[in-house]
């Protein structure tokens, strides 16, 4: 999709000696040029009911007609590049004026040409029509309700599938039955929302009020998800919302809920301290739309925004590797983020460039962005830069769909679309669905000090439930009022009830799925850390793990230099039967493996070891092919899986934890590159490694391994901060140990 301005006032004879060489060489021209010319070949053709694909076949071509025909051209491709510009995605206020230029004057175009008829419709699927119902259906796709940025996308293969899917499939009528479940999904969002307002005021809640569209678009996404061959989805997500997509998403229950609000749950003295509720993960199955089984997984989270995405991502890719064999269409990642954090925090570019990364590749996360152009106070002019809150996708090359967030088809649509090119690329995708937040920040504040004029838009907005209701009834839907006072009152009736119920009846402690695998390894006791577990093996054991290693196939041809080190460790344990530190440890990998447990290891420089000293994986220096040294220690063993990872801490070490909270059967380690360097990942470290047990009952194997030593590197490559963790210790949470001889490693 290529900007062709610099040709716009081009001289006529220069387009048309553009065209006389594509005639000549069609390859002589370039690649948007040359689908223009044989577009517009074939629709004459077509036209003239010719079967030659070439008209002029070196005759001299209508140049004027030519220039114009182009023009119109330009004006498509205008529409597909920086019609997201000009759309109504806006359900509140009047968009800034982003430079969309759509006007016909930059194309050389006139309102007189409005009634001309041009073959160039037929690049939109009109064929030969007059120029205003061109514009006309460009404005239905391009600049309505939905603003498609797709112009970063180098793939021709996806740029097609995108745009058919906007300019066929966004116009194609939703069936009855659908309409039905969008507003019920509607009122859903919006009734709990409401009812939770009314039961307790002024208790945070952080509601989705002004969003509630979320709730049609998540069920949208799972529906297709699921008939996409989908079996599992992770969702990541802060506050906002979160209490609305558990009870109307993920199915907990009213009732658990409401005894969350009434504070009448017994707690559990051995479940640690807890967390506020707007934190808390979830495991549930549901049956979709169309009767099938789905899992899905709420991670739990902290406060800090956006922290929980690599989490989310790691913990796909172990289920991926484990249980689904790497086919990544059947666990599908989804973030949701707000505005004014996917912009402004750091760890979501991290995540992204991992995305395609072959140690972190997921098959493609959904990015979901509830939009209410606010931060806590923060106007979104204060909170990016950028144009959109979503400009960081470009950086992957993911389309990003804006959309209103009050129309609920147009949002539904979209998210469906997002759902199938998701399997169909296996790459990431963004949805910013532009809305509102009713409330201040939380349910106590007062957003009108500091935004008053939004806010006296806002107080006078009828909320998505009340605004789809009105579009079906204008669009001759008329029992649409009757239907959706009707699921009201059904749905107010129902959420009553269970309040009243629970108030009689506290709900106990509920333990999930991820609680129950865990549960055959016990909690921490003070006595585990008076002495270490057995953890040797027998000589004859070890000699074999050894031999195992120091191997390679034949005619494999490591570095001499590398040989060399190898040699060297063989001359050390055979002649004085002694190990070095990096034998060692790979040896503790081996024996692990040799027990069928998986191993994982990611970190800056891993493989070879930032000292030169693991060689875990070896090159050829002839043809540059890998061997991983420990893929061949025992029959039967587990998985070694080591990756260099992207210069990053803190996403590394979050997608390392997501790994590990996935799989309690294997070891999942992180090294930093110099134990300093671990301060770069501290909100991972502070938030959920030492944390997550006490807040959510998560436990978590993760190894965080920090090289560190008094050697002349300065005050960043020494010491590790070892203070920092024994700071940090408490209530049994993690294990600090400080490696002395290769012996302690191994063990």
């Amino acid at each position: 999709m290529k900007d062709f301005s610099y040709i716009t006032s081009a001289h006529p004879a220069y387009i048309e000696n553009l065209y006389t060489e594509f005639v000549k060489d069609p390859e002589s021209v370039d690649a948007d040029m040359r689908r223009f010319f044989e577009g517009f070949d074939f629709a004459i053709s077509q036209n003239n009911g010719s079967t030659n694909g070439t008209v002029v076949s070196g005759t001299t071509v209508d140049t004027k007609q030519l220039d114009k025909e182009f023009a119109v051209y330009q004006l498509i491709q205008a529409y597909r590049r920086k019609g997201h510009l000009a759309a109504k995605t806006n359900p509140i206020r009047e968009r800034k004026d982003r430079h969309a230029n759509l006007d016909l004057k930059y194309f050389g175009l006139e309102k007189e040409n409005l009634a001309d008829e041009f073959f160039a419709g037929k690049f939109i699927g009109l064929g030969k029509t007059s120029l205003q119902k061109i514009i006309d259906h460009l404005k239905k796709c391009y600049t309505a309700s939905l603003g498609v940025e797709y112009s970063s996308l180098n793939d021709p293969e996806r740029i097609d599938w995108v745009t058919n899917a906007v300019e066929n499939n966004m116009l194609q009528p939703v069936a009855l039955e659908q309409k039905r479940r969008i507003l019920q999904k509607l009122n859903e969002g919006v009734m709990f929302e409401k009812f939770l307002h009314t039961k307790y005021i002024g208790q945070k809640r952080f509601s989705l009020e002004g969003g509630e569209t979320t709730i049609a678009a998540l069920d949208a996404i799972l529906n297709t998800a699921a008939d996409n061959n989908v079996q599992e989805v992770v969702i990541g997500m802060a506050h906002r919302g979160r209490l609305n997509i558990l009870a109307n998403i993920l199915g907990k229950t009213y009732e658990q809920i409401f005894t969350e609000f009434e504070g009448t749950a017994a707690p559990d003295t051995t479940m640690g301290t807890g967390d506020v509720k707007y934190h808390l993960g979830f495991s549930s199955e549901v049956e979709t739309a169309g009767g099938k089984k789905m899992h899905l997984k709420l991670c739990p989270n902290p406060s800090h925004l956006e922290a929980v995405n690599p989490v989310v991502v790691g913990f796909a890719r172990s289920k991926a590797d484990v249980i689904y064999e790497s086919e990544y269409d059947k666990i599908l990642p989804i973030l949701i983020h707000g505005d004014s954090s996917v912009a402004g925090q750091g760890i979501v570019y991290e995540v992204l460039q991992m995305s395609d990364l072959k140690g972190y590749y997921t098959g493609g996360t959904i990015h979901f962005v509830i939009n209410n152009q606010i931060g806590f106070t923060t106007d979104f002019d204060d909170a990016r830069s950028s144009d959109y809150c979503t400009s960081v996708a470009s950086m992957v090359q993911a389309p990003v769909f804006h959309v209103n967030g009050d129309d609920a088809e147009a949002v539904v649509k979209a998210s469906q679309i997002a759902m199938l090119y998701r399997q169909q690329f296996n790459s990431d995708i963004f949805i910013d669905m532009v809305c509102y937040r009713r409330h201040g920040h939380n349910e106590g504040d007062d957003p009108k000090f500091t935004q008053p004029g939004l806010y006296a838009l806002i107080d006078k907005q009828p909320n998505p439930r009340e605004v789809y209701t009105r579009w079906l009834m204008e669009h001759g839907e008329e029992g649409a009022a009757e239907l959706a006072k009707e699921m009201e009152k059904k749905f107010w009736t129902d959420l009553q009830e269970r309040l009243d119920e629970i108030k009689q009846n506290p709900l106990p402690y509920n333990y999930q799925k991820p609680e129950l695998w865990w549960q055959s390894l016990r909690k921490a006791k003070p006595d585990d850390f008076d002495k270490s577990p057995v953890t040797a093996i027998s000589k004859e054991e070890l000699e074999k793990l050894f031999s195992a290693i120091m191997k390679w196939p034949e005619g494999f041809k490591p570095l001499k230099k590398v040989e060399k080190i190898l040699q060297d460790k063989l001359k050390l344990f055979d002649d004085e039967r002694k190990l070095d530190w990096a034998t060692g440890e790979l040896l503790a990998y081996a024996s692990i493996l040799a027990n069928d447990k998986d191993v994982r290891m990611s970190g800056q420089d891993v493989r070879r070891g930032t000292f030169s000293h693991r060689h875990a994986v070896l090159r050829d220096e002839i043809n540059d092919e890998f061997y991983n040294r420990l893929s061949n220690v025992a029959e039967g063993q587990g998985k070694f899986r080591i990756y260099n990872s992207l210069l990053s801490e803190y996403a590394v070490l979050g997608f390392e934890y997501g790994y590990a909270m996935a799989n309690p059967n294997a070891l999942v380690i992180w090294e930093a590159q110099f134990g300093d360097f671990g301060n770069c990942a501290q909100t991972m470290i502070d938030q959920f490694i030492v944390s997550s047990e006490q807040k959510w009952q998560r436990m978590n194997g993760i190894v965080v391994l920090l090289p560190h030593g008094y050697e002349g590197q300065g005050p960043e490559h020494s010491s590790g901060r070892i203070e920092r963790f024994l700071q940090m210790c408490a209530e049994l949470n993690i294990v600090v140990t400080n490696i002395t001889t290769s012996a302690n490693f191994f063990h």
